[in-house]
């Protein structure tokens, strides 16, 4: 089965990723897309204070009637989530012997040949760079292809922001999401 891995803290998940997984799927066939939370990302700050489980509630209630499935092999292995081991235990767990792809935002194109063991990894995956910050596609010297997606101006960072600010956010992600984040009161002070 064609097999895409789609990474990131989803601190919270938002409709901009989900929109990213259905161009992903249509225009590029994949028919396994596995939305993967990060444990400790290398790349990037991570909020300690929202504990892996609301991530993973959060998650879990974004895909429910969606056609993605949920990984959480990086939140169970623990520590600093290295891609290069999260591909390598997909293959085996699903028995992918085809290379794996694998989305990363255009704002992790200048810093992806400083990824864990990224010659390594660069072998095993199809590359897929989706527009995130850029309209234009970033120059990069790898073998990859660009996603043909719309520039959604919605992050997790801002949505984190604007509910510590009391401003609205309720549509930029899903309906069981935004009540989640109420219930639970997140992000009221990250």
């Amino acid at each position: 089965m064609k097999t895409v891995v789609f990474g990131g803290t989803y601190n919270p998940v938002h409709n901009g990723h989900l929109y990213i997984g259905e161009e992903i799927r249509k225009q590029l066939g994949y028919e396994r897309i596995l939305f993967i939370p990060s444990n400790i990302p290398p790349h990037k700050a991570a909020d300690r204070k929202t504990k892996a489980a609301h991530r993973i509630h959060m998650l879990e209630y974004a895909l429910e009637k969606s056609p993605f499935s949920i990984e959480k092999c990086e939140i169970h292995r623990g520590g600093t989530s290295y891609t290069i081991d999260t591909i390598d235990f997909l293959r085996d767990k699903y028995r992918i012997s085809d290379k794996i792809g694998l989305v990363i935002g255009d704002d992790l194109v200048d810093g992806f040949k400083k990824w864990h063991r990224w010659e390594e990894l660069i072998e095993k995956v199809n590359l897929i760079i989706v527009h995130r910050n850029f309209k234009k596609e970033q120059t990069i010297d790898l073998p990859h292809r660009y996603l043909n997606n719309l520039l959604i101006p919605v992050s997790s960072r801002e949505i984190r922001r604007r509910i510590r600010k009391g401003m609205a956010y309720r549509y930029l992600v899903p309906e069981k999401v935004y009540a989640y984040i109420v219930e639970n009161q997140l992000y009221l002070d990250t």
